[in-house]
């Protein structure tokens, strides 16, 4: 969604309140595609503070489809959106700014590009299914939440390599 900002720049001490969803049925990101399962409503507040700056502010919450980072399995994500930005009209003229602020298009705000920073921002660095979540087994890929597999989970000491070829190579047939 693209809101037009020359009204509340042009209008000192103007504030609008616009509520904006996030226009997307998918976030992607270098961590994968999630599936958006709700949108908002972001309540976005704008406000000319005067001699050509406004304050964008807005709150809310989107919830995410994902997978649990040790076990795979399905998980919902709720990322919480908390914008706080100041656009000045030297950013909104000047085009060498535009990796700065991608979300602006000369006055036109980019909602959806504004919120998918934030959601960016915001995304969680490990996505678990429970606190104590174990995981998935490294030969038989069970899920080891449902119960243990059975499997030799013995992993030797790399140190002890060395010892264990000088008894392999000394070993009587």
């Amino acid at each position: 969604m693209l809101l037009n900002l020359t009204d509340i720049l042009s209008n000192e001490g103007k504030t609008e309140e616009i509520p904006v969803t996030y226009e997307a049925d998918f976030f992607k990101s270098a961590q994968g595609q999630f599936k958006v399962l709700e949108n908002g409503p972001i309540v976005l507040t704008l406000s000319n503070q005067g001699k050509g700056k406004m304050s964008v502010t807005g709150e809310g919450s989107l919830k995410f489809r994902a997978r649990c980072d040790r076990c795979l399995t399905r998980v919902d994500v709720t990322v919480e959106i908390c914008i706080d930005e100041t656009i000045g009209t030297e950013q909104i003229e000047n085009p060498a700014d535009a990796d700065e602020y991608p979300y602006l298009d000369g006055y036109q705000l980019d909602t959806r590009v504004l919120i998918g920073n934030e959601i960016l921002i915001n995304w969680p660095g490990k996505i678990l299914c429970k606190e104590d979540c174990k995981g998935i087994c490294t030969k038989c890929g069970k899920d080891l939440n449902q119960g243990e597999c059975g499997c030799d989970t013995f992993v030797p000491d790399p140190r002890m390599a060395v010892l264990k070829d000088i008894f392999n190579a000394n070993k009587e047939v």
